[in-house]
């Protein structure tokens, strides 16, 4: 079987989309089929990066084209390198050669119309996967109104996308009723978890961990927030019921990673006169275990009126480091669903900062209770939404696909 994938970012990057499309990339390989990718040749939100335009990583041939030349800079600015992405992406598809199905992601937005272009043009069958749903990203961050004619004129293009795609595979049970709402037809949808690796994300003991040793926590309970501050994510709970913690010299926070909102956290963390954090950069993937071994509680978060438009993703990896979660977001979210079915941590909504403060305290009291939530964690990550579940999830849906089983709109066996 013969697969391209298409998305804006790929290894080397280090955004949750390149991470996650590298590994389904590299288990297909492993599993004898073969993979091409088209990329950006820049970091994502970097701008003036230069990848090499080819090369051969895991067995993966890699094609890169144009690159980013103003990174985040504005919406006009970005709707610029998503154009010149579009057109160097058909150019370079057509080039390649024929695949047996495509494999669209959602960076660029709309990148799917390619996949259903080179379906027309050659047969390759085209598979949506939805990381972030758009135009409605647009919408609730209010760039869109959602009456607008762009707006409409965006949804039915997406519409489009999400019910010609041969699969069209969402992240969540959240995210499935978005798109179910959107008319699309329920038997051309999969609902596949992003994921984690218990074998790549292994607990290290807190007194021999590295980060502990160079933030110099000592025994401190660590508070943990790793991965992307988003404009979708929540961090005045965070600011807030860090100040009602603020007595507790025994509890410590650790902001590690990137975004826009980050600066607004940090800021937030200042002003109420916090000293008690630790600020760092997105960490090296080799280093991921320690990382997220480092802290004894984790940070997870998201608006309510995003539920559904995306689906974070981290929350994956603190199960897999078999540590307790503190979800500060909505209860109808596929991450509120995984914490209360594991029974590995508290779902806090948004604004509750006596409830995150109390959280905070009930884990940091009681180390019994860590390690057991901790554990529940992992062990729901190995039964269900780790790495392995998802990947043969994946290859039997690319082999449905391809080779005709399950055509689009047929019967199918119900998922899990």
């Amino acid at each position: 079987m013969r697969v391209l994938l298409i998305n804006q970012t790929f290894y080397p990057d280090v955004a949750a989309t390149a991470q996650h499309g590298h590994d389904l990339a590299r288990h297909l390989v492993a599993q004898g089929h073969q993979v091409s990718v088209i990329a950006s040749r820049s970091i994502y939100g970097k701008a003036g990066t230069a990848l090499p335009a080819y090369e051969k990583v895991d067995g993966i041939e890699i094609h890169r084209v144009g690159r980013s030349f103003y990174g985040k800079a504005g919406l006009l600015a970005r709707t610029t390198d998503f154009a010149l992405f579009y057109l160097l992406t058909a150019a370079k598809a057509i080039q390649i050669g024929h695949h047996d199905v495509s494999v669209c992601f959602t960076t660029p937005p709309f990148i799917a119309l390619l996949g259903l272009a080179l379906r027309g043009l050659r047969g390759t069958k085209v598979v949506y996967w939805v990381m972030d749903l758009y135009p409605d990203v647009l919408v609730v961050t209010g760039v869109l109104r959602e009456d607008s004619l762009t707006t409409r004129i965006l949804e039915r293009l997406n519409r489009l996308a999400l019910s010609r795609a041969d699969r069209t595979v969402v992240l969540g049970r959240c995210m499935e009723r978005r798109v179910l709402a959107k008319g699309v037809d329920p038997a051309n949808v999969e609902r596949i978890n992003v994921w984690s690796d218990v074998n790549e994300i292994c607990p290290r003991p807190r007194e021999e961990n590295p980060y502990r040793r160079e933030w110099g926590v000592g025994d401190r309970t660590l508070v943990m927030y790793s991965g992307n501050f988003g404009i979708g994510h929540d961090v005045e709970t965070f600011a807030s019921g860090a100040k009602l913690l603020s007595e507790r010299s025994d509890v410590m926070f650790a902001f590690v990673g990137g975004g826009k909102r980050k600066k607004q956290l940090i800021d937030a963390m200042r002003a109420r006169g916090l000293s008690n954090f630790i600020e760092a950069d997105y960490q090296p993937r080799e280093r991921l275990g320690e990382l997220l071994s480092a802290a004894d509680i984790h940070l997870v978060s998201m608006m309510p009126r995003w539920a559904g438009v995306m689906v974070p993703s981290k929350i994956y990896g603190t199960l897999a480091a078999e540590r307790p979660v503190i979800w500060v977001g909505g209860e109808g979210t596929e991450a509120a669903a995984v914490v209360r079915e594991a029974d590995c941590g508290f779902v806090i909504a948004p604004g509750d900062a006596e409830g995150f403060a109390k959280a905070v305290r009930a884990l940091a009291d009681n180390a019994e209770l860590r390690a057991a939530m901790g554990k529940r964690a992992r062990q729901a990550l190995a039964d269900k939404w780790g790495a392995p579940h998802a990947m043969k999830r994946w290859a039997a849906l690319l082999e449905q696909v391809v080779h005709g089983a399950g055509e689009r709109g047929a019967p199918r066996k119900a998922r899990p």
